[in-house]
C-alpha cells in the first residue's frame, strides 16, 4: 500500500522571521477554528491563510501522482474531510493573483481556513519570503481535468479484496459501487487515504464501476479489468474539457465554418437511416464505455453537505 504522511513539517522557512510568521499565523487560525466543521470547501468564497511545503520524497494522502504542473494543496482535517475533497480543484487568490490547485494531500495540523500549498502554487500568489499570506478560496465545480478519468487497482487487490484509486474526476466523489459479471452492485467504503474498498469476494471481473459526485451526477465505467497497479483510462467523466499543464483552462476552439454556397432551390431531404449514421468510435481494451442511462443532469444547487460555516 502507499505510505501516507500523517504529520510532517509543512513549510520550509528561509529565515527565522518566516518561521515565526508561520507559527503566529497558525496560532491565530487555531483560535478561530471549528473542530466540529468537517466538509470539503464549497463554491462559496472563504477567507483564510496559506503556507507552503515541499513533499520531500513523500506521497500525498490522496494516493495519486503529483500533478504535472506541481499545483496542489493539502487541506486540514476539517476540509480534507476523510479524503472526500481529494481530486477536486480550488481557486486560491492571494496578494499577487490567483492560482488553481488540486486537492492532493492532508495537513493534520492545519485548522479550517489554513491551506498548505505547494511551493510552486504559493509563489504564484505571494512572496516566498513571507511564509504565510492572507487568501480567499473556493471550490471549482466541473473544473477541467488534465486528462480522462482513470481507475487503478491498488497493490494487494485480488478477487477477494477489491480496492481502487480514482483520479482526474475533478468533482469530489460522494459514493462508489461496483459489480462483476452476473453480480449486483456493492457499495465501496472510502478510506481516508482516498482508496475505495469492497472487502469481500468480487471475482476476477471485468467490472462496472458506478460513481456519483457531490452534485448528484452518476457515471458508470465499464470493462474495468482486475489489473493491480495498472492505470486504466476510461471514457467517462463528470466534467467536460481538459486543462493545460499551466493550470489555466484551455479555451475551446471555434468551430470551422463551411463556405456558404450560392442559394439554390431546396429539395426535400431523404430521411436518414441507421445505416448512414457514423460508426461509434472503437475504444481501447482498457477504456470503459460511458453508461448514458446512468448520467443525470448536474444539480444546480450546492451539495447537501456544505462548508459555508467553515469559511
Amino acid at each position: 500500500m502507499t505510505a501516507h504522511r500523517l504529520l510532517a513539517p509543512r513549510w520550509l522557512a528561509t529565515g527565522g522571521a518566516v518561521l515565526l510568521a508561520g507559527v503566529l499565523g497558525v496560532a491565530l487560525l487555531l483560535q478561530h477554528s471549528d473542530p466540529a466543521c468537517a466538509a470539503p470547501p464549497s463554491s462559496a468564497k472563504h477567507s483564510g491563510k496559506a503556507t507552503f511545503y515541499d513533499l520531500a520524497g513523500t506521497q500525498g494522502n490522496c494516493s495519486t501522482k503529483t500533478p504535472a504542473d506541481d499545483l496542489y494543496v493539502a487541506l486540514g482535517k476539517g476540509e480534507y474531510s476523510g479524503a472526500a475533497a481529494c481530486g477536486s480543484y480550488i481557486d486560491v487568490t492571494g496578494p499577487k493573483g490567483k492560482v488553481r490547485v488540486k486537492v492532493f494531500d492532508s495537513c493534520p495540523e492545519c485548522p479550517v481556513g489554513h491551506l498548505d500549498l505547494s511551493r510552486t502554487a504559493f509563489k504564484k500568489i505571494g512572496k516566498e519570503i513571507d511564509g504565510i499570506i492572507p487568501i480567499t478560496y473556493k471550490t471549482v465545480p466541473n473544473a477541467p481535468a488534465p486528462g480522462p478519468l482513470s481507475i487503478t487497482f491498488v497493490e494487494g487487490t485480488s478477487q477477494y479484496y477489491w480496492a481502487i484509486s480514482i483520479d482526474n474526476h475533478s468533482n469530489a466523489i460522494k459514493s462508489v459501487s461496483a459489480k462483476g459479471p452476473g453480480g449486483s452492485f456493492k457499495a465501496a467504503k472510502h478510506e481516508d487515504y482516498n482508496v475505495w474498498i469492497i472487502d469481500g469476494r468480487m471475482g476476477n471481473g471485468p467490472f462496472q464501476v458506478k460513481m456519483t459526485d457531490i452534485y448528484g451526477k452518476t457515471i458508470t465505467a465499464k470493462n474495468i479489468k482486475l489489473l493491480p497497479q495498472k492505470k486504466q483510462t476510461t471514457s467517462v467523466r463528470f466534467a467536460n474539457g481538459t486543462s493545460t499543464s499551466s493550470g489555466v483552462e484551455a479555451a475551446p476552439k471555434p468551430a470551422k465554418k463551411k463556405a456558404t454556397p450560392s442559394p439554390k432551390p431546396k429539395k426535400p431531404s431523404p430521411s436518414v437511416t441507421s445505416s448512414s449514421a457514423a460508426p461509434a468510435p472503437v475504444l481501447e481494451a482498457t477504456e470503459a464505455a460511458p453508461d448514458q442511462a446512468g448520467d443525470v443532469a448536474l444539480a444546480a444547487a450546492e451539495p447537501a453537505v456544505k462548508a459555508a460555516s467553515c469559511g
